[in-house]
């Protein structure tokens, strides 16, 4: 198979097959994919634009019932550092991210074995009662089934419980590889398998709610799994039109049970993906570089690699930076950053709608 080929028939519009997509991460070379994906970008996106968000990442709890090897962030309800956030401390950090020129909130666990459905519809009504200008961003797939699960009770009622509350929208966590000989291998326990974290997707758009598609690599997968996960995120797209941006990110080994065990990807195989991402998804207009793990540097460099956002200024962020991941930036070395390279920085709100 003719790797350029194969990059000019995803620059001319044309859909990749898998065996293509395949044979991108095993023989394409950097630059080359840089160059096919850049071009796409400008497809999909204001070529002379570079977008991000100002919002708060906010864990209303660290109590998690799956204890994931890949995550340095998690407590048991017994450990002396677990907490639940009271809505008074939330609704603080909800105000500095207003005041800060916040339009929205990411709101996740933790997934609590004792917090019920009741929980989190309270929060949303008094998070949109006392904010109604936020979005709230909240709930990933592995929260929303495990409540399903708890409360013996449908996906869709949930999620439909969930939006009449508050609910804006559902962000891409717990993807982390859609291959479940990986995902087994990364867990402690029993988690979301592919088919629930993709169903609670569904179910999300067929409810009208937009959601995010994730995927962390870098844990020891073929690239085989990769692959898996990019097919499995195009084809629910075919069917629903749900995703609003596809967000792919490194694994953080630091603090965590993985930590020596997996051979971890760098900043050349992070563009890489990033790349064979944004070729691969024909059907999803965004797709958001990870300054946040790769730091601010690689994160311009994504902006030439097939990314058209840069995400978050990132207020408050504790699951990444409790693996090792530090970095942080203001409003201003988020501007400084898009425009150096090249772009014209333009905030944006949480549906990738303009300011």
């Amino acid at each position: 198979m003719d790797v350029q080929e194969t990059l000019q028939k995803a620059v001319d519009g044309n859909r990749l097959e898998r065996g293509e997509v395949q044979a991108l991460f095993e023989d394409a070379p950097l630059l080359d994919l840089g160059q096919a994906a850049d071009l796409v970008r400008g497809r999909h996106t204001n070529p002379t634009e570079g977008t991000y968000i100002i919002d708060r990442n906010i864990n209303y709890t660290n109590v998690c019932v799956y204890r994931c090897r890949f995550c340095a962030f998690y407590r048991t309800p017994k450990d002396g550092d677990a907490y639940v956030l009271p809505f008074e401390e939330l609704a603080e950090k909800v105000a500095e991210t207003v005041a800060a020129g916040g339009t929205g909130i990411l709101l996740q666990g933790g997934v609590h074995p004792a917090l019920r459905l009741s929980y989190y519809e309270d929060l949303l009504r008094r998070l949109k009662t006392t904010f109604p200008q936020i979005h709230l961003h909240a709930f990933s797939a592995p929260e929303v089934w495990y409540v399903a699960k708890l409360e013996r009770m449908p996906v869709r009622e949930v999620i439909r419980r969930l939006m009449e509350a508050g609910l804006d929208s559902i962000p891409g966590g717990g993807a982390e590889i859609l291959e479940d000989e990986t995902r087994r291998r990364i867990w402690s326990r029993a988690k979301a398998s592919t088919a629930q974290w993709l169903n609670v997707h569904r179910e999300a758009h067929r409810l009208g709610l937009r959601t995010t598609a994730t995927m962390m690599f870098g844990v020891g997968e073929p690239y085989t799994a990769r692959v898996d996960h990019l097919t499995a995120i195009r084809e629910l797209q075919d069917e629903t039109g749900g995703f609003t941006a596809f967000i792919p990110w490194t694994f953080q080994e630091e603090n965590t049970d993985l930590e020596g065990e997996v051979a971890t990807a760098g900043g050349y195989e992070y563009l890489r993906t990033l790349a064979i991402s944004r070729l691969a998804l024909d059907n999803i207009q965004h797709v958001q570089g990870s300054w946040v793990t790769q730091g601010p540097k690689i994160g311009q460099v994504s902006l030439f690699f097939g990314a058209d956002d840069l995400g978050s200024i990132m207020l408050e962020e504790n699951v990444v930076a409790a693996a090792g991941a530090q970095h942080r930036m203001t409003q201003a070395d988020m501007e400084r950053v898009i425009s150096e390279a090249g772009r014209r920085p333009r905030q944006r709100r949480s549906l990738h709608d303009p300011l």
